[in-house]
């Protein structure tokens, strides 16, 4: 008998933050990588025209043959764009050329869903599915948060991170309400923690007041070999994989897959 039961969707996940600085890509990087480790096929993609998702997974952002830019404007299948890496999952690069994109899209129907449309080409090849966004809300956030199922929000626990928790957190219930019901916040996660830090330790107790369940147990601590793994091209966990920063981003990859079926987001 063939077997008509429908296709389980992976969970696909947008990095975001609209602050800058918080270790959005650093977490992207390392949470694909995570996944990795543990046996997930993962597919990262580099939605920031900085392209150093893109950079840290050991590409260069400057040499490919095509970006995500080429699915966006529907240029080439996104089969030929994602290409393999060295580091435990693969990659849809970007490089300076996304810059312009929004442009080409103003006029397009449909243009919040292009990513989506795309993804459903070949996401059932796919346990997670990893997208690094630009620090603002434009119309290639936009298209990340409309194909998500979940939201990872990277947070440095300083002043400034609660002052953009409102407008984060407006932005995901506009998103919610006008394009994709489905999406919740899936997990906040401290990223760059120092316990010595008083103000941190005071903000860290804040975020847990305010976000409840949705905060990560895992805390990704300050590490000199998280800094360093970039300029290496690679992910922490195979530059340096017994760091306190490796095992912190394992840690935290194997808590989301773990709480997976068992925590249910919500808006704030």
């Amino acid at each position: 008998m063939t077997d008509i039961s429908p296709r389980k969707r992976p969970e696909i996940w947008a990095v975001a933050n609209q602050k800058g600085g918080v270790g959005k890509t650093t977490t992207a990087v390392n949470l694909a990588a995570s996944l990795g480790v543990l046996k997930k096929r993962v597919l990262l993609i580099d939605l920031d025209p900085q392209g150093n998702a893109t950079m840290g997974s050991g590409l260069q952002k400057t040499e490919l043959p095509y970006s995500v830019t080429d699915v966006l404007l529907e240029v080439a299948p996104i089969e030929a764009v994602i290409q393999p890496t060295q580091v435990g999952y693969r990659l849809m690069g970007s490089n300076r050329d996304l810059a312009g994109v929004e442009i080409s899209l103003f006029e397009r129907t449909e243009r919040e869903f292009i990513l989506k449309t795309a993804l459903a080409k070949v996401e059932d090849q796919y346990d997670f599915i990893v997208i690094d966004c630009a620090p603002s809300l434009n119309l290639l956030t936009i298209n990340a948060l409309s194909a998500a199922t979940g939201v990872i929000i990277p947070m440095q626990c300083e002043y400034y991170a609660l002052e953009g928790l409102a407008d984060l957190s407006a932005t995901i219930d506009r998103i919610r309400d006008a394009l994709n019901p489905e999406l919740k916040i899936r997990g906040v996660l401290r990223t760059m923690f120092d316990p010595r830090n008083t103000l941190a330790n005071d903000v860290s107790q804040e975020l847990s007041v305010h976000f409840g369940n949705l905060m990560l147990e895992t805390i990704i601590p300050r590490n000199v070999r998280l800094a360093e793994a970039p300029a290496h091209g690679m992910p922490v966990m195979f530059y340096e994989k017994g760091s306190r920063g490796a095992l912190s981003y394992l840690s935290a990859a194997a808590e989301l897959v773990r709480t997976g079926k068992l925590k249910k987001g919500k808006s704030l």
